[in-house]
């Protein structure tokens, strides 16, 4: 459900949860209400920041000083900025240093930053004290989209992704679409690389719409990109109601990610490919994959590529910066970790058009690697 404020223009999609349910507002400036926002749904509360040192230099001071001067304030921990920021060593200097400032059970954690502060910020929330209430701030286009929303947190390991972390929903997210303004263009392309998978899941008049309007987005359209946020959150929103753990419809979301996340492994989860950049690699994987496969019609996969290369993102493999490729053989193995795996078997979730995903369990991995090494010659 969507609400919105004409004054302000600002959005408010509810996430659908019974008593968990929450509410994502979206627009600009919220940033600076933080506190009048949050005293709304916490009531008055201690507060413990978490951040990384990219986003502190711009908006900490923001969300801060009003608690402070509240006498709501408990601790700020500040992070390296970086996807290696998500592991064991952080997660539990975060947690010790919550542990140190006094936090309690009914205190809430801000995650203030993008994705992997986000993703880090609602582990530690999840088993702080056995769990304790989360307010997400959303600082980059990917986290105002994604990661923020639906309640998945958690770290990676040497043999992949958010393996080790745990369903935590928040309580509100505040999806300032202002901050963004600070964001580097590749951040916001690697953004979009997640607004476009939405299209293609689910939505082709979205993807239409996107198709017209893309640039708009990425160089921070107000509108334009205020409408791609809500959109986003919407149709994540209506997934993560019917299905709040993946164990259906929600591997929908993952369109693009099976293939994504195992060349995030495979670059180290370094500045070398960025989540949204892995995604969209991904999404032209998975598209070419289903044309391989005559689940979908011929030159889909060539329209979907056009659109992505023409944001600035990669399409393929090759397009990754450093030179060597991996083998065929290697990304299968990477892939063979992916969360979403039964019984060894692994799931992909492809498409029969532009807007119609879906979910499968019968392509082998020998099937998978043959597609590979397909992409890696022509890479």
């Amino acid at each position: 459900m969507t609400s919105t404020n004409q004054s302000s223009q600002r959005k408010c999609v509810r996430v659908e949860l019974g008593s968990r349910s929450y509410d994502v507002l979206i627009g600009a400036g919220l940033i600076n209400e933080t506190l009048e926002l949050a005293t709304a749904v916490f009531g008055k509360a201690k507060y413990a920041i978490v951040t990384d040192e990219n986003v502190a230099s711009n908006h900490l001071a923001s969300v801060e000083e009003p608690l402070k001067q509240a006498g709501q304030w408990r601790t700020s921990v500040v992070l390296p900025a970086g996807e290696k920021t998500k592991s064991f060593e952080h997660f539990q200097r975060l947690s010790e240093a919550f542990l140190t400032a006094g936090t309690e059970r009914r205190d809430v954690i801000i995650a203030l930053g993008g994705g992997v502060i986000g993703d880090l910020g609602g582990f530690a929330a999840a088993v702080q004290r056995r769990g304790v209430r989360f307010l997400q701030i959303p600082t980059s286009l990917l986290a105002q989209v994604d990661s923020s929303v639906g309640g998945k947190t958690g770290i990676n390991t040497p043999q992949g992704k958010n393996l080790i972390g745990a369903f935590h929903q928040p309580n509100l997210v505040l999806a300032d679409t202002g901050v963004l303004a600070t964001l580097p263009e590749r951040q916001m392309r690697a953004g979009y690389g997640e607004i476009v998978k939405y299209g293609l899941l689910g939505d082709r008049n979205f993807y239409s719409w996107l198709e017209d309007n893309a640039a708009s987005v990425v160089s921070g359209g107000p509108a334009a990109l205020i409408h791609a946020v809500t959109r986003s959150v919407e149709m994540k929103a209506e997934i993560v109601a019917r299905d709040e753990t993946e164990t259906g419809d929600r591997a929908l979301l993952n369109l693009g990610h099976t293939f994504g996340h195992a060349l995030e492994a495979w670059t180290g989860y370094s500045d070398r490919l960025l989540h949204g950049e892995g995604v969209a690699i991904g999404i032209c994987l998975a598209f070419r994959l289903s044309e391989a496969l005559e689940a979908c019609p011929p030159q889909t996969a060539a329209r979907v590529a056009a659109h992505i290369k023409s944001i600035g993102l990669p399409t393929d493999i090759g397009d990754i910066p450093g030179g060597e490729l991996p083998s065929a053989d290697l990304l299968v193995d990477l892939m063979g970790q992916d969360k979403k795996v039964q019984d060894g078997q692994l799931t992909f979730i492809l498409a029969r058009d532009i807007g119609e995903a879906f979910i499968t369990r019968d392509v082998s991995a020998e099937r998978v690697r043959g597609f590979l090494q397909s992409q890696l010659v022509t890479a």
